[in-house]
This record gives C-alpha cells, sequence and structure tokens, in this order.
C-alpha cells in the first residue's frame, strides 16, 4: 500500500474534476468505480476510488482519493493497493506505487496552473 497527502489551493469542485481528468488522460484503463459525497460542519467531503489495469504489475490497483474541502481549497489524501502479486506476501508492488504516481503528477500539474 502506497499514500500520498497533499494540500491543494483553489476552488474545491474545480480541484476535484482537475485530478478526475488528469487521472483518466494517464489511465486508459481507468475506471471511477465509486464515489461518496457528504458535508460535515459546512464543508465538502468527497471519496472516489478509481481501478486500472496495471501494466507494471501485470494486475488490476485501486485507488483511493479523498477530498476534504477547506476555507482555501482541499486536502487531499490517496491511497494506492490491490497491486501486488502473491497470497501471503506482497510481492511486486510496482502497479500500486505505478498508481499513486499518476496522482502525484496530476498534483503537480493543478499547483503548475498556478492555483499552489
Amino acid at each position: 500500500m502506497a499514500k500520498l497527502e497533499q494540500h491543494l489551493t483553489g476552488d474545491f469542485g474545480q480541484i476535484v474534476e482537475f485530478i478526475h481528468g488528469e487521472l483518466q488522460k494517464q489511465s486508459v484503463s481507468l475506471s471511477l468505480e465509486e464515489v461518496s459525497k457528504n458535508t460535515v460542519c459546512g464543508k465538502c467531503i468527497e471519496l472516489r476510488v478509481y481501478e486500472r489495469f496495471s501494466y507494471a504489475g501485470g494486475n488490476r490497483a485501486s485507488l483511493t482519493v479523498q477530498f476534504i474541502e477547506t476555507d482555501d481549497g482541499a486536502d487531499v489524501c490517496g491511497i494506492a493497493t490491490g497491486g501486488s502479486q502473491a497470497v501471503f506476501w506482497k510481492i511486486n508492488t510496482l502497479g500500486e506505487s505505478a498508481f499513486l504516481e499518476t496522482l502525484e503528477v496530476a498534483i503537480r500539474a493543478w499547483n503548475s496552473t498556478g492555483h499552489a
């Protein structure tokens, strides 16, 4: 399992949609499996679960991305899992790392647009 946490500045809804679009651009086999949206204390929380085939690992991997609205943008947490091979030990976690890297690239793209 691999994790990435980052704070992004800007409009919450635009951040969510931008990251989604960037993930789609990078992963031809990407599918958005489920979305959960809630509001807590007047702030939006959105949880998205993605899945894709990992060519690096030769299997499917998932990426869960949580967006929590802040006063100036969003706290983003991505956790990748399921990209290993074997029954009892995690072998070949290339798929997880590669999937999480797509989120990192999307976050860098958002920051490079002048929102950081």
